[in-house]
């Protein structure tokens, strides 16, 4: 094999890689699969720098593999899916509890688990197969088409999907920096994407076991398995994708939050913040691979779901440690009839 043919196949597997991992474009803060038409874009603009693409194929043959950037939960999910202990004093109050603790396993798993009774005292919406989730929402990107992580502006953004059961080629529409495009099945589906993980519908998530433990084995076995990964990061991101990006019914949620304590690493961090500046609960895990910690927020109050950010836990050749990834928040969730159409106030 040449050199020439070494630095193709180097360059086509880094492409892959990079179109794998890509953060999502956060504004609509959805199943990671519907940022297809984002990525894709960006793949374009690094096709046009091939010759460039390929000698740093070359040289990073002679050095170790870099870190990566993973996808923030979301947006996502989500995402998808780590508590300063002053934040939930309102909430622990209320239900006769004192402040949680400082930082061990035990006192993350008694915030999740107030989430989660939080998240099963929800109501149960009538959700229609004929009708729409409607999300509104905004964030900032994160292009890395120069080699760093550049921030986008935060730009707000407005989606609707298609609750219809069974495999659809045209699952909902997204309108965002004035465009409104439709929502197309998923690579690859040529038959149309079925409900599941990345497709998740209000009936699909009704029939997820919620028991925790099963629920946790069953999101092993559909959450796609890549060589090298960190298995307990892809499952923290996996159901962070549906935390942070559908409409989930009160039981499925519980039982979630619950799911996501028996991962190990997931932590409690201070100052949660998501992109419209809401100061919240955080849960948090920290890929050490990538060197990626993703946070998700919810409201000191009600345990509700605000949003996610993300930043560096060590320097890479994306940034330094401590540097911004993106973020997202969600402002409003709605069940509709029609795509296009904005619920009623």
């Amino acid at each position: 094999m040449t050199g020439t043919d070494d630095g193709r196949e180097a360059y086509a597997a880094e492409r892959a890689e990079l179109a794998r991992l890509l953060p999502p474009a956060p504004g609509t803060d959805l199943p990671p699969g519907r940022h297809e038409h984002h990525r894709e874009r960006l793949m374009n603009l690094i096709d046009d720098d091939t010759a460039r693409a390929r000698d740093r194929a070359r040289e990073r043959a002679d050095r170790p593999d870099r870190s990566r950037l993973l996808r923030p939960s979301f947006l996502a999910p989500a995402t998808a899916l780590a508590v300063a202990g002053a934040l939930v004093l309102g909430y622990a109050a209320q239900n006769g509890g004192g402040p949680a603790d400082t930082g061990d396993t035990r006192s993350v798993s008694q915030v999740l688990l107030r989430i989660s009774d939080a998240a099963g005292k929800g109501e149960a919406l009538p959700v229609r197969d004929d009708q729409f989730l409607y999300t509104r929402g905004t964030g900032r990107d994160v292009d890395l088409t120069s080699g760093k992580a550049v921030i986008g502006p935060l730009e707000e953004s407005e989606s609707w999907y298609s609750q219809k059961p069974g495999p659809q080629k045209k699952l909902g529409l997204i309108r965002q920096g004035g465009d409104t495009l439709p929502i197309n099945a998923e690579l690859g589906d040529s038959e149309g994407t079925r409900p599941g993980l990345n497709r998740p519908t209000y009936r699909w998530l009704a029939t997820l076991p919620t028991d925790p433990r099963q629920l946790l084995d069953y999101f092993d076995e559909i959450t796609p398995k890549f060589e090298g990964e960190d298995r307990d990061q892809a499952l923290f991101e996996s159901i962070g994708g549906l935390v942070g990006h559908a409409l989930l019914p009160p039981d499925t949620a519980a039982g979630l939050f619950e799911a996501v304590a028996l991962i190990p690493g997931v932590t409690r961090t201070p100052d949660a913040v998501d992109a419209l500046g809401r100061k919240g609960v955080g849960i948090a895990r920290d890929d050490e691979r990538s060197g990626v910690r993703t946070e998700w927020v919810f409201d000191p109050e009600d345990l509700s779901y605000l949003g996610w950010s993300s930043h560096l836990t060590r320097d890479t050749e994306y940034g330094k440690k401590g540097d911004f990834l993106g973020d997202s928040a969600r402002i409003e969730t709605a069940v509709v009839d029609k795509a296009g159409v904005r619920p009623r106030n």
